[in-house]
């Protein structure tokens, strides 16, 4: 559908949802972030809903500012996907034991490898130049120097709450390696870190939410957070590659002679630097996808509703860019206040997965429709391929 613009504070708001059914505190950030006045443009995906820091599915686009807290606190994070020349027939037949082998190769939740990853023996991974790449963490913030040690042993570890790894199947019954992770404790230290520093500038002292705090361009504030951030998005790339490695490694063993063909990997929570209207801006994606004309991007929805594969149509009325998911519908605590590990037994039937209260608060339910979701941005991308769940791995 056309997006619908409502008003703002400073610039018009571009939303690919239906405003009356955005809830009024996503609406109030919405309008607090388009009273900047360092905001270029301001789109919102269909997936939108009220987040900490800024609005989920919000596409802030400013001019000399980024605002380390509607980055948000999992810098990088993300999604990767791979096809492989499996069908569903060549798949074992027990899929919990093909579960407990993804489990065992990929730490789920706060769990971290016993030793750092020899990524030169993880089969097909894509990243490179990893000697330079961990030289610079000794140029990071000082606050997370100690955690070089934490953060070589949680590279390829998948997290929790909504990060997953899932065993996949297309229209065509072809298996797909999909997951969804960031930057892990890393990122978040270093987001913590330059949240407080911005919060403490004085420029920043009479915005409507402490939240908004911004770095600006050419301050050394802004010169540490470039760094830090770039890095961290670095490091969730690079943990998403590790455990599609390991995964892959997973698969080939279980099934030998599987191949592996189209990789693709976008990040969701985010800063680029992009141009638009002749004007260079940084792009901050918070749950937002990049969609420009050609590009692959994923699009998840649930434990058992399915994963999309887009290509991007290069709307730049949406700064080239389209949803990240399905997007909450409900908070966590009310998903678990509302349903039961029964009823999540019911809504994941079929899938290879865990069913306990642990996870109660990610059941299908607690999201929205992925289906309505996917109509609502035709504009912005073209379905590729529709993929279904068979085995799902949560932290």
């Amino acid at each position: 559908m056309p997006y619908t613009e409502i008003p703002g504070a400073r610039v018009p708001i571009r939303m690919w949802a239906r405003p009356d059914e955005v809830e009024d505190s996503a609406l109030n950030q919405l309008r607090n972030v388009s009273g900047m006045p360092w905001v270029h443009g301001l789109a919102v995906m269909p997936d939108v809903h009220y987040g900490k820091g800024a609005t989920v599915g919000s596409v802030i686009a400013m001019r000399d500012a980024v605002s380390p807290a509607a980055v948000g606190v999992d810098i990088g994070c993300g999604m990767t996907a791979v096809h492989t020349d499996l069908t569903a027939s060549r798949l074992p037949d027990d899929l919990g034991a093909l579960r407990s082998a993804l489990e065992a190769a990929v730490p789920v939740g706060f769990e971290f490898h016993d030793e750092a990853v020899d990524t030169s023996a993880v089969p097909g991974l894509r990243s490179t130049r990893w000697d330079a790449f961990w030289q610079g963490f000794d140029g990071l913030a000082e606050a997370v120097r100690p955690r070089r040690e934490r953060a070589l042993r949680q590279m390829g570890t998948l997290g929790g709450g909504n990060h997953f790894l899932e065993v996949c199947l297309d229209d065509d019954d072809t298996v797909w390696l999909v997951l969804h992770s960031g930057s892990r404790n890393i990122g978040k230290e270093l987001a913590e870190h330059h949240i407080g520093r911005a919060r403490g500038l004085p420029h920043n002292q009479d915005l409507p939410d402490r939240d908004l705090a911004v770095f600006l361009t050419g301050s050394p504030e802004m010169d540490a957070y470039r760094r830090d951030l770039f890095w961290a998005q670095d490091y969730a790339r690079r943990n998403r590659d590790v455990m599609m490695g390991l995964a892959c490694g997973v698969l080939a063993g279980q099934v030998p002679g599987t191949g592996f063909g189209q990789w693709i990997s976008c990040h969701h929570n985010y800063v680029a630097e992009e141009t638009y209207d002749g004007v260079d801006v940084l792009v901050t994606r918070k749950g937002a996808i990049r969609a420009g004309a050609g590009e692959y991007g994923i699009i998840p929805g649930s434990m058992a509703t399915g994963t999309y594969i887009v290509k991007g149509l290069g709307n730049e009325d949406s700064f080239n860019s389209a949803s990240h998911g399905a997007g909450r519908r409900m908070s966590r605590t009310k998903a678990r206040k509302t349903f039961t590990a029964a009823d999540l037994a019911a809504q994941t039937e079929g899938v290879e997965c865990r069913k306990d209260a642990g996870v109660v608060d990610e059941i299908p339910a607690a999201y929205k429709d992925l289906e309505s979701v996917i109509a609502a941005q035709t504009d912005l991308v073209r379905v590729v391929a529709h993929l279904r769940q068979v085995v799902c791995v949560k932290g």
